[in-house]
């Protein structure tokens, strides 16, 4: 499990981040979106002890990274894959985080094969392509065959077969009861493989949740053949409603008073023949994120 409360962070008098509490659980993948400057690696270097907030708690596994006696048989970690020694091999770079993690060294090896480096384990790094550099970035992060994963923009660089293969390879940790929390600019990836989401803007989180209520429409598109006979019993019963689009009408139901139950109710009691009502669409996630920053934009503090 993977919790923080009120992190904030700021540097000179600029605000980096602040107030966040996010609360990853085991067999769930948590999205972490913002835009550039956000405060999600900041949020994330916090998680791991690399910037001490100046308010607020981080946990993992209910302990600080820091009180972790092995922290990479708990959390694995992909915050930086250029961090790596550019003269070493891929095979050398996994043995020496084998040997740190006290793992065997037969792990290696079925790393190597598991993020599709076997054939390029022994040149160096330095000659890696990003892709591949993210990949050897997740074997290392796995290493020490962790609960948990804390991952800034993983499939960066990655080719759509990557995307895919790095896709399947969380769903299965995640699924296996592992804990993923993983920052991403890639909102359709996201959506195809997040369970939970948090947004982060401004430094402060604009939403969190489940991804499939977070993406559920406030709205509910009702028809009927005859629209006016439609409107007197939505008014009648005190409905609001807009009309459009097209003969339909759309009913908000942000507030919980009214329900799709509510709505086939009120046309059968006043013997309105209703022909549609489902939740209006949405566009997904991509109009999901705009619309949260553009609210939150705002209240940004102007980077120094």
């Amino acid at each position: 499990m993977i919790t923080t409360t009120a992190l904030t962070k700021s540097y000179d008098t600029t605000p980096a981040v602040r107030d966040v509490s996010l609360h990853c659980e085991p067999g769930t993948i948590t999205g972490f979106l913002g835009a550039n400057g956000a405060g999600k690696s900041t949020t994330l270097k916090m998680i791991v002890g690399l910037v001490r907030p100046d308010r607020g708690t981080a946990t993992i596994d209910g302990r600080p990274f820091v009180e972790l006696p092995n922290p990479t048989r708990v959390v694995g970690l992909l915050l930086d894959a250029s961090a790596m020694h550019p003269g070493r091999s891929g095979r050398a770079t996994l043995t020496i985080a084998a040997r740190m993690a006290g793992v065997q060294p037969k792990r290696v090896e079925h790393l190597l094969d598991l993020v599709g480096l076997a054939d390029a384990a022994d040149k160096r790094v330095g000659s890696y392509s990003l892709g591949m550099r993210q990949r050897l970035g997740v074997a290392q992060a796995l290493v020490g065959e962790p609960r948990a994963l804390i991952l800034d923009e993983p499939a960066n660089g990655l080719d759509p077969e990557g995307i895919a293969w790095m896709r399947t390879l969380l769903r299965d940790f995640a699924d296996h009861g592992g804990t993923v929390l993983l920052s991403s600019h890639l909102l359709h990836e996201v959506q195809a493989t997040a369970d939970h989401l948090v947004v982060i803007s401004g430094g402060a989180v604009v939403a969190a949740g489940r991804l499939d209520d977070l993406l559920a429409s406030s709205t509910i598109l009702v028809r009927s053949p005859d629209p006016a006979a439609l409107a007197a019993a939505l008014g009648s019963a005190g409905i609001d409603y807009t009309a459009g689009p097209g003969d339909a009408f759309t009913v908000d139901v942000s507030e919980g008073r009214v329900t799709a139950e509510v709505l086939a109710g009120v046309a059968r009691d006043h013997q309105v023949l209703l022909t549609e009502l489902r939740q209006s669409e949405t566009n997904g996630l991509e109009q999901l994120f705009f619309s949260l920053t553009a609210a939150a934009a705002p209240t940004q503090e102007v980077a120094a």
